[in-house]
């Protein structure tokens, strides 16, 4: 199955079950996020990558600079451990990581939860690649990714026992918009799949022939 009918079948199990009120919360906020203008401020192909420093789950630093003298970078911004639809995706992507190293590629997964949950994922899920804590969403906001829930979406989220100030470690309710990058060595971004549907998700295959028409 495809990433994105795995995803499309979790939405709709989700609606089947849930309180109808919640999923017009939901549906309401994604369909406001979509018109609010978020999109256009977003990086785009041919924009050069901000640089970043950031953690990994044990407390080594990563630089963007440093990982693009290795090769071009694959990076994917993800919401928490906590997020089915984040984790279908790393799930497969999982699946590209040695195609990813045969490339020289290095990738990168970004979320603005705790060291501690992408240490606990990590080890959960035997992940090969690195999930980065973006402390406040900042890096996703010079990419322009980063949103605020409203309040709405907010008591829908803790009805369902997710509270984002225990996972992030902050009282922002902010996250990134679903997004996966491919920034070349020069630090130019040469591929970007971006959207404010979060059940939308581009497959690894299309990534991974993105990838390779790059490096030819």
């Amino acid at each position: 199955m495809s990433l994105q009918k795995k995803l499309s079948a979790m939405k709709k199990g989700f609606e089947a079950q849930a309180p109808k009120e919640a999923v017009e919360i939901i549906h309401r906020a994604t369909h406001d996020l979509e018109k609010s203008g978020i999109l256009d401020d977003t990086v785009k192909v041919g924009d050069e990558a901000p640089d970043f420093a950031l953690q990994n789950a044990d407390g080594q630093e990563f630089h963007l600079k440093e990982l693009l003298s290795q090769g071009p970078v694959v990076l994917n911004f993800y919401r928490g451990k906590w997020w089915p639809y984040c984790n279908a995706e790393l799930d497969a992507l999982k699946k590209t990581t040695a195609e990813f190293k045969e490339l020289v590629t290095t990738f990168i997964a970004i979320s603005p939860q705790l060291q501690s949950f992408n240490r606990e994922f990590r080890e959960e899920k035997n992940l090969a690649f690195e999930i980065l804590s973006d402390p406040g969403n900042e890096v996703a906001q010079s990419y322009g990714l980063k949103f605020k829930f409203p309040e709405d979406l907010k008591e829908v989220f803790l009805k369902f026992n997710i509270d984002l100030e225990k996972y992030n470690g902050d009282d922002s309710w902010t996250l990134p918009l679903p997004a996966r990058l491919i920034i070349d060595q020069e630090g130019i971004i040469r591929y970007a799949e971006i959207n404010a549907d979060y059940t939308v998700r581009p497959e690894p295959e299309e990534t991974m022939a993105a990838l390779k028409n790059m490096t030819g």
